[in-house]
């Protein structure tokens, strides 16, 4: 029994005519009857009624209806699936919000990359919001999003929790501010604030943090790499979390540095999120892995690097 044999039945059945199932299929009307006849001698079954008007099911082809689409559709979802698997295997798409740490994802970019040279990975900086409709819609694979502590990381997705910080003062090197040993929220009120979109979680932590008192001298930027850029330019300060500035480029030179803030509610988490699936692709899983394992490193920058076992 070959698949095209089912095929073939169910275009006959669906269209009522060999002819027209033959046209569709872009076979011979002959070469369609023979087929579907060699299924019935195979199963001992008349599957089709025969006329002049047209073909139908027979009684005993509508008693095997059910099986005949079951197996048709247990193909359509292996092939799916294949597919699937193939696109892992080509491209992984990671969504990121801007104030995740490069510092983290650089390195666990380039341990996935010497185990997986045949695999391209996609990172599409976004919002939160839009990372969670991508991740369910399936146009990413994984998501990197910041909470604030107390938020509920989304209940339709897996989480795992990369990093604990908490938001700091981002301030140039050179500023009286960075002279300080911490700073007040008030002290950031005295010069050009460079706040994040509305949007982004920064922009509802500083809003929270002042009460909307925001300086009217203040910039508005799109994402933390623009803020962190505008700072180290001389332009003002910003907040981010902790681990999106140490061991940036920006910190490593020594244009930018850190002053912790002086404010409640500053604990924030980094989350790593995927889809719900039974089953995550091969190449998936590995750069959820190879980032987890960064996240560790990250934490603690003595710790070993394990080499990595490849997967069964």
């Amino acid at each position: 029994m070959r698949i095209e044999q089912l095929e073939y039945l169910a275009a006959v059945t669906r269209l009522g005519s060999l002819r027209q199932a033959a046209l569709e299929l872009h076979v011979s009307q002959p070469a369609l009857s023979e087929t579907i006849r060699n299924l019935e001698r195979e199963l001992s079954v008349q599957l089709l009624d025969r006329r002049r008007s047209g073909a139908s099911l027979s009684a005993d082809g509508r008693d095997l209806l059910p099986y005949i689409t079951g197996v048709l559709e247990s193909v359509d979802r292996l092939l799916r699936a294949a597919d699937q698997q193939h696109q892992s295997k080509v491209m992984v798409r990671l969504g990121t919000v801007n104030a995740a740490t490069v510092s983290l994802l650089a390195p666990a970019l380039q341990s996935f990359v010497r185990h997986h040279p045949e695999t391209r990975v996609e990172v599409l900086p976004a919002q939160q919001a839009d990372i969670h409709r991508l991740l369910l819609e399936g146009s990413l694979d994984l998501g990197l999003v910041n909470v604030l502590d107390g938020d509920d990381p989304a209940h339709d997705l897996d989480s795992t929790v990369l990093l604990h910080g908490r938001i700091v003062a981002c301030v140039a090197t050179g500023s009286p501010l960075a002279k300080r040993t911490s700073l007040a929220p008030e002290d950031l009120l005295t010069g050009p604030l460079i706040l994040m979109r509305a949007g982004y979680l920064m922009h509802r932590y500083v809003h929270r943090l002042f009460g909307g008192r925001i300086p009217p001298s203040s910039y508005s930027t799109d994402g933390a790499e623009m803020g962190k850029l505008m700072v180290a330019e001389g332009l003002g300060v910003t907040v981010l979390p902790d681990y999106s500035i140490i061991g940036d480029p920006l910190e490593r030179y020594g244009a930018i540095t850190t002053r912790p803030l002086d404010a409640p509610d500053g604990k924030v988490r980094l989350l790593l999120q995927s889809r719900r699936a039974p089953r995550m692709p091969d190449a998936v899983r590995e750069l959820h892995r190879a980032l987890v394992e960064q996240s560790a490193r990250f934490r603690d920058p003595t710790a070993p690097v394990t080499e990595r076992s490849e997967l069964p």
